[in-house]
């Protein structure tokens, strides 16, 4: 029996819980059960599809058994779910007697990947689910929903379709090669593979933001030194995360937390304060803070209300300079409990908002003003958002294919060839949902699921 065939069985949830539920599939599933399990009533083998019965596993538990018929259940293969007591004794006990019965322990991911197998799912459903199993917020459960629903696969399938009817013209032309016949308009041509190519670009694009709503926003706090950065962060997490210090310089490193803020996580993370100082170490850490700012996707600048505004100004140079266009900054007036002027105007700042993590006034306003981008994001991607680098970089690939079969339209390029860029460009989407994948490719996608997955 090849491995493909075996039997296989794996806990499917998490230690220390009351209840466990152990997966059993394969053509010798019920068989395995029947070894194992006595019912009240009947057998694993004789029960119908989508039915639930009551048993005991003789001197260890009693327990419930889900019955599920090939091809409707999660494999596509017969399938059934005991559920237990949690005990790690009893669950060990069980399985051990499953693989006296004939069943092997999963591998990782093996459950879904006999799935993808069966055509119960593509590829990129499959990894969506445990994209979904992984989810910490409601931004990024939305995404994996969507693509496990099938959403973002289709959206490929319609562009793979079309470069695939553009190589169909290509082919035809080369059927015919002898009598040199264009059966295809190059201009018409030149058209439909820059919109193509448009749209591909696009959605590689979009890894980034998709990448950030699946792991956590990157907010960088910085500021100079003593201007609250750190006390704001344990404000905002609700909890004395970071060391607060009246000694400037007391944040030397990163200190990196995440948390959910409009059903989107983020990634807050505190930075060394910006100032001119000889120290080795502190100067170190002050270049990791602006490090940190050519990375992030929001930049919260914390500028004391206390401070000089020449110095003021330089911290705003600062970080300015090392902005990227697609980043963020929300400009915060920290420690409005003191007083101090309002320099708004002075540094050409707009938005600029006032706060006191101290007194809590201004974090509401800075929590809603940290939110909206991520929400318009959101809802204008509309769930199509690249999450999985492994898709961003067949993306690229196709992305490169489409440039130099529109390079080849310019310059004359043989008809053969022109078609060969076409190919590799349907070959690299077709990557992604698993029409085209090599065996190592889905091993690495299936190694990274847990066990009963």
């Amino acid at each position: 029996m090849s491995l493909a065939e075996d039997t296989i069985c794996a806990p499917a949830t998490s230690a220390g819980g009351a209840i466990c539920v152990i997966r059993v599939s394969g053509s010798g599933c019920f068989a395995a059960v029947d070894a194992v399990v006595r019912m009240r009533r009947g057998s694993a083998a004789s029960a119908k599809g989508f039915s639930v019965h009551f048993g005991e596993v003789e001197g260890l538990d009693e327990v419930l058994v889900c019955v599920f018929r090939a091809p409707q259940s999660y494999t596509g293969e017969d399938m059934a779910e005991i559920s237990c007591h949690a005990s790690p004794y009893v669950v060990s006990e069980l399985l051990r007697r499953l693989g006296a019965a004939g069943c092997r322990m999963a591998g990782p991911g093996e459950f879904t990947r006999r799935a993808f197998t069966a055509g119960k799912m593509d590829l990129a459903q499959a990894e969506a689910v445990a994209d979904l199993i992984a989810a910490s917020s409601q931004a990024a459960h939305k995404l994996a929903f969507s693509q496990l629903r099938g959403h973002y696969s289709q959206r490929l399938r319609e562009l793979r379709q079309q470069i695939i009817e553009l190589g169909a013209l290509m082919e035809l032309e080369l059927d015919f090669s002898e009598e040199e016949v264009e059966f295809a308009d190059r201009g018409r041509l030149e058209l439909l593979a820059r919109e193509a190519l448009a749209q591909i670009e696009r959605l590689a694009d979009s890894f980034r933001l998709g990448n950030a709503f699946k792991r956590g926003i990157p907010v960088a706090i910085v500021g100079q030194v003593n201007s609250g950065k750190s006390t704001l962060l344990n404000a905002l997490l609700g909890e004395e995360r970071a060391l607060v210090s009246d000694i400037p310089g007391t944040t030397r490193d990163t200190v990196e937390e995440v948390l959910v803020l409009g059903g989107v996580a983020y990634r807050f993370i505190d930075t060394a304060g910006l100032r001119q100082t000889a120290e080795t170490v502190e100067k170190m850490g002050i270049e990791r803070s602006l490090e940190q700012i050519g990375k992030a996707s929001i930049v919260l600048v914390l500028l004391d209300a206390s401070a000089p505004v020449a110095e003021l100004a330089g911290v705003v140079a600062d970080v300015r300079a090392r902005l990227r266009e697609d980043c963020r900054a929300i400009w915060v007036r920290s420690k409005s409990d003191i007083g101090g002027p309002d320099f708004a105007s002075e540094l050409g700042l707009e938005g600029l908002i006032s706060i006191s993590a101290k007194t809590g006034e201004g974090l509401t306003e800075l929590r809603d003003a940290i939110c909206a981008g991520a929400r318009q994001d959101l809802l204008a991607a509309d769930g199509l958002l690249v999450t999985n680098q492994r898709h961003q970089q067949a993306l690229l690939r196709a992305a490169e294919d489409l440039r130099r079969f529109l390079d080849g339209l310019s310059t004359a390029l043989p008809t053969d060839l022109l078609a060969e860029d076409l190919r590799s460009a349907t070959a690299a989407l077709g990557t992604i949902f698993g029409e085209v994948t090599p065996d190592d490719v889905l091993g690495e996608v299936f190694g990274r699921f847990c066990i009963g997955k």
